[in-house]
């Protein structure tokens, strides 16, 4: 993954394609107020800057019932190679 200082595109694209599946009728303007977002929040969410607060992802997740993979966010799975 080629990433810019201060974004992570993955991110990005993967609220772009939530928000399309779970919402297709929405335009950038219908979602974001959905989610309590200006617009230009909401494009740089999608453009994955990390400079928007994690609340307001976690309240995308949340409208797009997505919350739960939040408590998952630093959670290390078990190695072959762990005592």
């Amino acid at each position: 993954m080629s990433t810019k200082q201060g974004y992570l595109p993955d991110l990005g694209d993967r609220l772009r394609k939530a928000r399309k599946t779970r919402f297709p009728g929405d335009t950038l303007r219908e979602f974001a107020r959905r989610i309590d977002v200006g617009h230009s929040t909401l494009q740089r969410m999608e453009a994955g800057d990390l400079s928007v607060s994690l609340s307001k992802y976690y309240g995308a997740a949340q409208v797009l019932k997505l919350e739960s993979q939040f408590t998952k966010l630093f959670e290390l799975k078990p190695s072959l190679f762990d005592d």
